[in-house]
């Protein structure tokens, strides 16, 4: 689910747009929202492994959020046959309602336990306050109720944690750099969650017209740090990181430092998610020292997604043309 629908995009490597014409007809045109929601599929294989085929424990299925309408991800979910009770995990980059809309219907179709990992600040109670004070609004807000009557077994963590099938593991940091707990040689995908995201460029100022209630005096304080804001990375052998985010409130070049803080790997090779370099003000302040940033950082490839706006995709397009991926609805990067 992104923001963006584009049926005639041609398929080229690493993109695969989704088939307009099967049997004769045309199928139904997916759904574009101002949201977000990506399904994230890890395998993992030995060099001498020359099967066609990966057992099941050798893949991960993930969702990584679930858009701003109630049956969008659903809608397109069908279209590409995608069964929700393949999914190991649910992963939620933030607590915006543009992140966790449809999450009680996917966990009503999925129908059985499933773990939902999240930071524990995606449940606060939110406002959008405006500069002149006067236009403000309360958020939708993550019921944790109803995610539990649905089935969902809520993970809430701060810190970096290391996924799998099988384990969720903690980092811990020994002085020197983040280390993974001691599992063994485990030959089953993994995946890592960033957890809170430190804020160390100045021109990365989060959302400012954010806050959040205080029960206890009654009160709205400001919230502008958004620090549930997560991502997920992935580490491709011999090619680097791919770094997916939701929003990137803490900051793009904040994430891409701190993935590679976290796993001790320099290259990039993939940068995919919402950017939020729109809607004006400090957003679009911050777009040219972003490109300046992805200059150095130099990925593999770059989709700017959902919340980049279009002024900061035409500066992607005009500094990186043969980094820039097009996103639109129902389209799969394949990387491998």
């Amino acid at each position: 689910m992104d923001n963006y629908t584009d049926r005639l995009l041609p398929s080229s490597y690493p993109a695969i747009r989704p088939p307009m014409i099967k049997n004769k007809s045309f199928l139904p045109p997916p759904i574009a929202e101002h949201g977000f929601s990506v399904l994230v599929k890890a395998y993992c294989w030995d060099k001498k492994d020359t099967r066609k085929k990966l057992s099941l424990d050798k893949t991960m299925t993930v969702l990584f959020d679930c858009g701003v309408s109630e049956a969008g991800v659903i809608h397109n979910a069908n279209l590409l046959g995608i069964d929700f009770k393949s999914i190991d995990f649910i992963i939620l980059s933030h607590g915006h309602l543009d992140h966790f809309t449809a999450l009680p219907n996917i966990l009503q179709i999925i129908n059985k336990p499933i773990k939902v990992i999240c930071h524990p600040d995606s449940f606060l109670k939110r406002w959008i306050i405006y500069p002149n004070g006067i236009d403000k609004a309360r958020m939708p807000f993550l019921d944790k109720y109803m995610l539990l009557k649905y089935g969902a077994i809520i993970e809430t963590r701060i810190c970096p944690s290391l996924i799998s099938k099988n384990y969720i593991k903690n980092y811990y940091y020994d002085g020197e750099k983040y280390s993974e707990n001691s599992m063994g040689d485990l030959k089953i995908p993994k995946l890592l969650v960033t957890g809170q995201i430190p804020r160390n460029k100045s021109f990365e100022k989060g959302f400012p017209i954010q806050y959040k209630e205080n029960p206890d005096k009654n009160n709205l304080v400001p919230d502008y740090l958004v620090n549930d804001d997560q991502s997920i990375v992935v580490n491709v052998r011999e090619k680097g990181l791919i770094i997916i985010t939701g929003c990137a409130h803490a900051g793009i070049i904040n994430t891409i430092y701190y993935a590679k803080k976290l796993t001790g790997i320099d290259k990039v090779f993939a940068v995919i998610g919402g950017f939020h370099l729109t809607g004006g003000g400090i957003y679009e302040d911050a777009i040219e020292p972003t490109i300046m940033e992805l200059k150095f950082i130099d990925p593999e490839y770059i989709v700017p997604c959902h919340c980049t706006g279009w002024k900061a995709t035409n500066r992607i397009i005009q500094e990186f043309p043969n980094k820039f991926l097009q996103s639109s609805v129902c389209s799969s990067f394949v990387f491998e």
